[in-house]
């Protein structure tokens, strides 16, 4: 065997390597946020000055708006100069303050730590996703990214149990939150000594030099890159809702218990995005051997499982029937997975590079300022007595907005459309 052969062998080793010590940070990444919506009876009993649930949905919608507000620095941070250190860094300090939340006795208390929160886990995905995209060169990136990403949907369907966790006489919240931050910590320092930063290949340019001015310049003026963001934001505000919203939901429209909603409201719709991550990533590689819009193009397959599910899953409480609501999220979680696995993939055909963590962050920024907002007014249109149909109608309808943006899209003429 040649040497080139050995060191291609060796390189294509670490790149899923890297795949295999990211997927537990996902998890911790999303479980450590998860598990404050299962629980939530639990911790709104605890501390009843939280009392409204137009409150509540502040108290989730402030975790975007932080994260919203940070994404892109924490994207020009690992464009700039170490994915490494930004990785370790952002999983040990969110870490710490998960550990503090479950410490938190007041509403104001409870806000500090979810913003908080907010600021360390917006500096990992964006870097985390880059650094895959790095050493995924060839046809297997959409498949790493979609591996990855089921990290974050083990994250969520663990944070699902979480009330059961808050129930148990001899566990409650707070000790679920302790346990995950001190995992996080003990997880920081491995991650930080094996993980390293790839060099670039001969030829590519390097980021000295690249200001955010100039970089949000060139991204923005990017008419590919402003439609990504578009299309990445408008499905995230029911992906948001379902996530942060769907356990309370099934325990008010089915009378059950919170722990079985926390489950039903995260477990089958996560295992089903596990599976649309796999296929959708394994399908968008084969497809990009044909044209270099094969990933555009099952990304929208995704998006167009995504739109009937939204609309079922608000009709489901008319039956009266938990499965119902329950088939409809499957399809939802599948067509997420097919949508969530070529995002970071997609990005890379419209930007350079050294753009990518940048991008990625100005697309969460965006996202997530909507998320929050998509939390805010739920929680008020509940309030006020919007039937759900009717809102999970408004989100359904813009999700078919974004299915027509995504084929916009037109990827930059590179060998591949690799980038």
């Amino acid at each position: 065997m040649s040497d080139a052969s050995l060191s291609s062998s060796s390189h294509t080793r670490y790149a899923w390597i890297v795949v295999g010590l990211l997927v537990p940070v996902a998890l911790l990444n999303y479980l450590d946020r998860q598990m404050l919506a299962s629980m939530k009876f639990s911790v709104m009993h605890d501390i009843p000055e939280i009392g409204l649930e137009a409150r509540w949905g502040a108290i989730l919608a402030l975790f975007k708006w932080v994260y919203a507000c940070v994404s892109p620095i924490g994207g020009y941070v690992a464009d700039r100069y170490s994915r490494r250190h930004v990785i370790a860094g952002s999983l040990l300090v969110w870490s710490i303050v998960t550990w503090m939340t479950g410490h938190v006795t007041t509403y104001e208390g409870l806000l500090f730590t979810r913003a908080f929160m907010g600021i360390s886990e917006a500096l990992y995905i964006p870097a985390a996703l880059a650094l895959i995209a790095d050493v995924h060169r060839g046809h297997t990136r959409s498949r790493a990214v979609g591996f990855h990403q089921m990290g974050i949907y083990m994250g969520v369907i663990i944070g699902g149990f979480g009330g059961y966790a808050a129930d148990h006489p001899s566990l409650g919240w707070r000790w679920a939150f302790e346990l995950c931050g001190l995992i996080g910590v003990l997880y920081a320092l491995p991650l930080f000594l094996l993980l390293r930063n790839p060099s670039r290949p001969d030829g590519e340019p390097h980021t000295a030099g690249l200001t955010p001015g100039t970089a949000l310049r060139e991204l923005l003026g990017n008419r590919s890159f402003v439609l990504l963001v578009l299309y990445f934001t408008l499905p995230a505000l029911a992906g948001w809702v379902v996530r942060d919203w769907m356990p309370a939901i099934l325990k008010a429209e089915f009378a059950i218990g919170q722990g079985l909603a926390g489950v039903s409201a995260t477990l089958y719709w996560q295992l089903a995005a596990m599976v649309g991550a796999v296929v959708g990533g394994w399908l968008a590689d084969r497809w990009m051997q044909r044209t270099e819009r094969g990933r555009i193009h099952v990304s929208a397959i995704g998006m167009a499982m995504i739109v009937p599910a939204m609309f079922g899953v608000g009709y489901a409480p008319q039956t009266g029937v938990l499965w119902v609501a329950i088939a409809f999220l499957l399809l939802f979680g599948l067509g997420w997975g097919f949508f969530d696995a070529n995002n970071m993939p997609i990005l890379c055909q419209v930007a350079r590079p050294e753009l990518r963590a940048t991008g990625y962050g100005i697309m969460n920024f965006v996202s997530m300022m909507c998320g929050g907002v998509a939390d805010w007014g739920f929680g008020a249109m509940t309030d006020r007595g919007v039937p759900l149909n009717v809102i999970f109608g408004v989100f359904a309808l813009v999700c078919v907005a974004s299915l027509f943006i995504v084929l916009l899209i037109r990827p930059r003429e590179t060998p591949g459309g690799q980038g």
